[in-house]
């Protein structure tokens, strides 16, 4: 065994029911006095529940998948009119994303209360999509300090996007398995990750308003997100974020809809990875398991369905080659790209 692990220093206040006491202790540790939040209007009367009584500055709510580069100046704008001295993100990904964009610049500490089990909240990875083009890179400024994780919050968000969102997380763990700096720890968390996403989000579909699968999809979420964070981003993430960035499709849809077929590429010729998935799902094999717990959930099935045109098959293979891993389990290669892509498009079953 030979490997470097990093492991991320930051805060995790878990409990339902407590997100408002566990926030305002964070920000106490912090001595915050000017807290800046960032939630979009789906959010605000949440986030208004949940920072009552504590120190904000201004409340922000351009929120936008994404995070154009335009939405980030401004919020940076607000951010420094108002002296902001935190960043308090409260709802998905792109709340997250865009206090992350924030702190870039900035450097203000990041405390980040999510809604969704995007996972973003875990990893110093930003995001900023500029004309039809995602960029992202890693920066330790970016990684909230704290995590105020609370299944309650939770309970508003939809099946459907539950669903999307939690096999978003899933796709941490399953890429996790084979990114450039995978290691056994790395592994270790995806595949529990896996584990707890696999029992949770079926009792999320089952008992929307039930709080234990709801726990353990949370649970799961950030375990992915900590392997995400090490094990660095893979092939799946590298053809989500082109198609995100082209044609501006949902972020946790298109996860959903791309995992299967990523999966069923890289599987054959990583082993080792297929068989614990398929021990976390619980099933012959990870192809199988996955077919499986997307059926129980009635995932989205088709890059169609969210918007993507056909004749964007070509130009996205060009720029998911030109920013695949060069570690790749299998071979990156046009033909194989363009089937992989045609198959999510068409909603097939992956070939």
């Amino acid at each position: 065994m030979h490997f470097v692990h990093e492991t991320l220093p930051q805060t995790v206040r878990f409990a339902s029911g407590a997100a408002a006491e566990n926030l305002a202790a964070a920000l106490g540790g912090l001595g915050s006095e000017r807290a800046m939040v960032i939630a979009a209007p789906s959010a605000k009367d949440l986030a208004e529940r949940v920072t009552d009584g504590l120190p904000v500055a201004v409340r922000h709510e351009e929120v936008t998948m994404h995070v154009p580069v335009e939405t980030a100046r401004r919020a940076r704008e607000v951010a420094a009119t108002h002296h902001a001295d935190v960043l308090v993100s409260i709802g998905g990904g792109s709340a997250t994303g865009l206090a992350k964009a924030v702190a870039l610049t900035s450097g203000l500490p990041v405390v980040a209360v999510p809604t969704t089990y995007a996972g973003s909240e875990a990893t110093p990875v930003w995001g900023l999509t500029e004309g039809s083009v995602k960029t992202t890179g890693t920066d330790p400024k970016v990684l909230p300090r704290t995590i105020v994780y609370d299944a309650e919050l939770t309970l508003g968000l939809p099946v459907g996007l539950s669903v999307a969102s939690g096999l978003n997380a899933l796709a941490h763990c399953v890429d996790s398995l084979w990114a450039p700096r995978t290691d056994p720890l790395s592994q270790a968390l995806a595949a529990e990750g896996a584990r707890a996403l696999c029992a949770g989000l079926p009792q999320v579909v089952a008992e929307p308003g039930g709080l234990e699968g709801r726990e353990r999809a949370l649970y799961g979420a950030y375990l992915s997100a900590v392997a995400f964070a090490s094990a660095g981003s893979g092939l799946h993430h590298k053809i989500c974020h082109v198609l995100g960035g082209a044609f501006n499709l949902p972020h946790a849809q298109t996860h959903a809809v791309v995992l299967p077929h990523v999966l069923a590429f890289n599987a054959p010729d990583a082993p080792e990875a297929e068989r614990r998935l398929a021990a976390a799902f619980d099933a012959p094999t990870a192809n199988e398991g996955l077919a499986r717990l997307r059926a129980q959930l009635d995932a989205p099935r088709s890059l169609r369905d969210l918007g993507m045109p056909h004749d964007g098959i070509a130009a996205a293979t060009e720029a998911v080659l030109a920013a695949a891993p060069a570690d790749n389990p299998r071979p990156v290669t046009p033909a194989g790209i363009t089937a992989l892509l045609d198959a999510a498009w068409e909603g097939a079953d992956p070939r």
